[in-house]
């Protein structure tokens, strides 16, 4: 059974991970056209940083050696590319020259990344189920 609880970690990390990619995404699109934060001036995007980490379960050390790797979010990384500017003379955060820089958020691509993840999440929930039936359908022949 060492494999099918494996397997499930992996599927697991999976969607923890996706979960997390999820959560930046909603927080780009609701920050969309937030120009001025805590730190000043505009939001900026921001991405979730993946990685893979070895498992190796017979002696507890990480390793890649075995090919079995979770999914592990390294960390929230924000994107550098500039906002946009537009001109806006009576917005409040307007420059002496009447623009106002938005937040680099673009809507369409935060959609494809949601599709992506959604996709990404959907495939993980259909392996453990794959995986569940496959743990039953061992337990059946063993009766």
């Amino acid at each position: 059974m060492l494999g099918v609880f494996s397997a499930l970690e992996v599927a697991a990390s999976g969607l923890s991970a996706e979960r997390v990619r999820m959560n930046t995404i909603a927080s780009n699109l609701a920050n969309a056209n937030t120009t001025r934060t805590e730190q000043g001036g505009p939001y900026r995007r921001i991405d979730p940083v993946f990685e893979a980490v070895g498992l190796d379960r017979a002696n507890g050390i990480p390793s890649m050696d075995r090919g079995v790797s979770l999914v592990r979010v390294r960390g929230i990384v924000e994107d550098p590319r500039p906002g946009q500017m537009v001109y806006d003379p009576s917005h409040p955060d307007a420059d002496a020259r009447g623009y106002v820089t938005l937040p680099n958020v673009h809507a369409v691509e935060e959609m494809v990344n949601m599709i992506t993840a959604s996709r990404a999440y959907e495939a993980g929930v259909t392996s453990i189920e794959t995986v569940k039936q496959m743990a039953r359908s061992a337990i059946d022949i063993g009766r």
